[in-house]
């Protein structure tokens, strides 16, 4: 496959809580050939429209796998539970899509961020996601990754990760160029996720990780965590490599 069908949805922040409580229903239902992380975010600048530079939008990020002439069946439920305020969702490149917002981003930026696995999406939780959906700057956000196709169907204890029963990685992140901005981006990521933690299932992918501690990175791997230990113990029993989520060897008797 050279292409894939695929760009956002947007609607206007005051749509989140009629759209997020639509998308965790259809999401778990879609077909395998249809991906789609929710957002939070803010309209940068190019390459999107100037009338809609700054808005506050909430949204969805398509990419289609299946016939291209079918798009507009697979969109129709998005725009059945309200108007879109932007759409761009077209044929392209895969590469095209994964640096779509690459400039967005660039080397050096301040950045802090914070994750969760979620399974259910309670009304609680999206009360809190309204609640601070007035993103601080336009790069910082919200996204909600899909964990569902194949990423399900292995046990738990097949592989390190543990949580297949997972329905998103929701990853909250604080981000800004300017280095005065580094509290505000920081408080503002903290308090999203401490007001939405308690609705998620406990640990995170450890990519979307601060430095949070033993506990987190246990509760990250669950069950899994002690096998990891004795495994980290055959092959690096002094914990040489250790600048990361930390996995410390199982000790002794």
């Amino acid at each position: 496959m050279d292409t894939v069908v695929a760009g956002p949805t947007f609607w206007p922040i005051d749509e989140l809580e009629d759209t997020m409580r639509w998308y965790r229903e259809w999401l778990p239902n879609a077909p395998e050939d249809v991906y789609a992380f929710y957002l939070i975010a803010e309209v940068p600048g190019e390459p999107f429209p100037e009338e809609i530079h700054g808005e506050k939008v909430c949204g969805v990020m398509w990419c289609y796998l299946g016939d291209p002439d079918d798009i507009d069946g697979v969109l129709r439920p998005a725009h059945d539970v309200a108007e879109p305020l932007f759409e761009h969702v077209g044929e392209m490149p895969y590469p095209a899509l994964q640096s779509m917002f690459d400039d967005l981003y660039p080397p050096g930026d301040q950045w802090y961020w914070k994750g969760d696995f979620v399974h259910d999406l309670t009304d609680e939780a999206i009360d809190e996601h309204r609640r601070f959906a007035e993103v601080p700057t336009p790069q910082s956000g919200m996204h909600l990754y899909p964990v569902n196709g194949a990423a399900h169907r292995p046990e738990p204890d097949e592989t390190a990760w543990s949580n297949r029963d997972a329905t998103w990685s929701m990853v909250i992140f604080g981000v800004d160029g300017d280095p005065a901005k580094k509290d505000e981006i920081t408080d503002w990521a903290r308090g999203y996720w401490e007001a939405t933690h308690p609705h998620s299932m406990g640990g995170a992918y450890v990519n979307f990780m601060m430095e949070e501690g033993k506990d987190r990175v246990q509760t990250t791997y669950g069950d899994n965590y002690e096998r990891l230990q004795e495994i980290k113990a055959k092959y690096d029993p002094e914990n040489f490599f250790h600048v990361n989520q930390n996995i410390e060897p199982l000790a002794e008797g």
